[in-house]
């Protein structure tokens, strides 16, 4: 397979020039399980090991470049670095540990998928968004199962405040209709990540997408809930020449990201701060409050203020537990450290 395909370019090869005179290939990483991973190559499919060098938070994931050194006479290879990410779609791992967890790496483009019906909430929006900005990909919202809603330009308008400009593309991923609207998206060499709820199809536009069924696909429960089919995340090559990546869906997406990527995704609150009396207004109580001045008169939705205060209330809190961690790490490291040197001194 062509690397140039797979997306590589000037920046990753440039970033592998020092791992060549170790004979180390260029590999992308196509679907990790727990560990070992699938990879792409020149040579063609491969198995791949992470070499016990690599630390924990230097595992490759889906999307990554890698240099690899390929076992002799087997179709496998041992990871031995992963290459610089030009973007990272990263999340809180589920649960109550804070950690970051890398969804998909090196991706161009993000497809927002939801569906008409159930799925197509302004609140559920805001979030995935907010993490495709902070991926430092370019979010596009698809909006699939146009087949079948009832009124599709009303469900439209009714998100239309938290779009912020972000291209919409309604398509029906059984019909066909709509998704020519995506060829742009899907030149050669483009990297394509699908992110959304369970049941809103993901899988089927991936099949469309590719010419043929290479995820398992299941009908959406009568309760119009999802049903998880993607069990886990892999680059499929399309014949546009671009890839794209499938994710599970996220029925828990809990967000990593710096309180600053608000500003995007809530652009006309972050115009309406600057216009406030004071630089560090809380948007309270404040005299000279332009964001409370709109509220009263109605140019800034209430609900909208209140799901900026619900995620910057989130990411607060997040940045509170990222900083425990970090002192508590250094305190353990310092502890390490008395305890080696209270032993040399033995």
């Amino acid at each position: 397979m062509n690397l140039e395909e797979l997306g590589w370019d000037a920046f990753f090869a440039d970033a592998f020039e020092p791992h060549e005179k170790d004979n180390l290939i260029p590999a992308r990483v196509s679907a990790r399980h727990h560990g070992p991973c699938e990879l792409f190559t020149e040579l063609g499919p491969m198995g791949g090991v992470p070499s016990g060098k690599l630390a924990d938070d230097e595992l490759p994931a889906v999307g990554d470049w890698v240099a690899v050194r390929p076992v002799p006479g087997e179709k496998k290879a041992v990871i031995e670095a992963v290459l610089p990410r030009r973007t990272a779609f990263t999340r809180k791992e589920a649960g109550q540990r804070t950690m970051t967890q890398v969804v998909a790496a090196n991706v161009d483009t993000v497809f927002v998928v939801t569906a008409f019906g159930f799925d197509l909430n302004p609140r559920r929006l805001e979030r995935y968004l907010t993490a495709a900005w902070d991926s430092g990909s370019n979010p596009v919202i698809v909006v699939n199962k146009l087949d079948i809603a009832e009124d599709p330009e009303a469900e439209l308008v009714e998100v239309e405040p938290v779009l912020m400009g972000v291209p919409v593309h309604s398509v029906s991923a059984v019909s066909g209709e709509g998704l020519d609207g995506l060829d742009p998206y899907l030149g050669l060499g483009r990297t394509i990540a699908l992110l959304g709820s369970s049941g809103v199809g993901k899988s089927t536009l991936v099949n469309r997408f590719a010419g043929r069924e290479v995820l398992v696909t299941a009908e959406t429960s009568s309760g119009g809930r999802g049903r998880h089919t993607t069990s886990h995340r892999e680059l499929v090559p399309l014949p546009s020449g671009a890839v794209l990546l499938d994710t599970p869906g996220m029925r828990e997406l809990q967000l990593w990201a710096g309180e600053e990527v608000l500003d995007t995704t809530f652009g006309e609150i972050s115009e309406l701060a600057a216009k406030c009396r004071f630089s560090d207004c809380a948007h309270e109580e404040e005299p000279g409050c332009a964001v409370r001045e709109a509220l009263s008169n109605g140019t800034l939705a209430a609900e909208r203020f209140t799901s900026y205060r619900k995620l910057q209330r989130e990411l607060r809190a997040l940045e509170i537990r990222k900083d425990n961690r970090l002192r508590s790490e250094a305190r353990k490291e310092r502890a390490r450290f008395a305890r080696a040197q209270r032993k040399s001194r033995w």
